[in-house]
């Protein structure tokens, strides 16, 4: 019963590492459970899949194999292993086939979500792709599964030779990784010049990258604002704007008024706290063009809508309620796609309006917010990604 319960252990170890693109720490926990139990589909599916992450593809085919020995080809197991095989073939249509059919038989797999969104990133498929993330970020709690999957635009594989030096499926008893002391990481691949990694593939593996750019923006001039309080007069937002100054109505997103003019810290920090839970879900579902589109037009449409209204701006807070809008409109289109997560997202996603609308304190503050919030939704539901031949869910 205890080993048992430290190979269940193990086996979570492996999922949370893959989850959090860590290859090196699955293999080593995947390892160690293959010590106590060596003829556990699970354990050497664990192994080529952390194997993948890692670059060593012949270690990858040497478990999947080792998995349809120890089980047919009706398993779970056994499924995904083919699928594995069929992407390193670059087969990616029987690979999704294999995803798909497992998905159907059991849909908690937050891994093959993120395989499949893998497998129709390949096939083109963005837009779905995108869906299938989402549930494996939402089935693994956060998971990211970043670089647990090869390069498309350049595929590879290290050499056999240097793979078969540090075989650990050539002993008797199956994998045991844990007896190696170094295993190999990602970036050996590059160290080899097995392959480069271009911009696309970049911004794919690193979905909160432009969120992050924008909030060191905002961090930079914030900064610079307070110590040169002039330079708020010089890129802040006015309207009428000036003529022949309309920098100011991207500038001015980006800039929050210094202490000497009533400016707090509070907004500010709301507004990044804003920027990092929720545009990095807005930079994966709508892509990393539209994203920033989405913040910049946002801004200055509902900037421009509250000024002919109420006669007042709202630079920086629309950009930050454009992301809000943004992702309640994917979540609503998409809700039957989602599932049960669908639905347990636009309900979050209502109870933070809510509690939004709450705090704005003043009707004037409620209803500027929400004309901000519809001009971000419009823009949204415009902007919002397509699958081929499909509309709105």
């Amino acid at each position: 019963m205890e080993a048992q319960t430290d190979l269940q252990s193990y086996l979570e170890q492996g999922r949370l590492a893959l989850a959090q693109g860590q290859g090196r720490e699955a293999a080593i926990a995947y390892a160690h459970g293959a010590q106590l139990e060596p003829n556990d589909p699970a354990i050497h599916l664990g192994l080529a899949e952390a194997n993948l992450a890692l670059g060593d593809y012949a270690i990858v085919r040497m478990a999947c194999n080792k998995i349809f020995e120890l089980q047919p080809q009706s398993g779970l197991e056994a499924k995904v292993a083919q699928a594995l095989l069929d992407l390193l073939d670059h087969r990616y249509e029987r690979a999704l086939q294999n995803a798909d059919a497992v998905i159907s038989n059991d849909p908690s797999i937050a891994y093959v979500h993120a395989l499949r969104s893998y497998l129709l990133h390949a096939n083109g498929q963005d837009y779905d792709a995108n869906l299938a993330r989402a549930r494996a970020t939402r089935l693994s709690h956060g998971g990211r599964f970043d670089k647990c999957f090869p390069a498309i635009e350049t595929p590879s594989t290290p050499s056999h030779d240097s793979v078969m030096q540090e075989q650990p499926y050539n002993r008797p008893n199956g994998a045991k990784l844990a007896e190696r002391e170094h295993i190999p990481s990602w970036s050996r691949l590059n160290a080899g010049g097995c392959q480069m990694i271009g911009t696309r593939f970049f911004l794919n593996q690193n979905p909160g990258f432009v969120t992050n750019v924008i909030i060191a923006i905002n961090i930079v001039l914030y900064l610079l604002v307070q110590i040169v309080p002039s330079l708020y007069g010089v890129l802040g937002y006015r309207y009428p704007v000036p003529a022949g100054e309309y920098w100011r109505l991207v500038t001015g997103i980006f800039l929050y008024p210094p202490s000497n003019m009533g400016g707090t810290l509070l907004p500010f920090l709301i507004g990044m706290l804003s920027l990092f839970f929720i545009g990095r879900g807005v930079e994966i579902f709508y892509g990393q063009a539209r994203y920033v589109t989405i913040y910049l037009l946002t801004a200055i449409a509902s900037s421009i809508v509250c000024y002919l209204i109420f006669g007042v701006g709202l630079f920086p807070g629309g950009a930050i309620l454009g992301i809000f809008g943004a992702i309640g409109v994917f979540y609503i289109a998409n809700r039957h796609s989602l599932g049960m997560s669908g639905t347990s997202a636009i309900m979050n996603w209502t109870f933070w309006l809510i509690l939004n609308l709450a705090l704005a304190g003043s009707s004037g503050s409620v209803i500027l917010e929400l004309v901000c919030l519809g001009v971000s939704m419009v823009i949204a539901f415009l902007l919002l990604p397509r699958s081929k031949g499909r509309t709105m869910l």
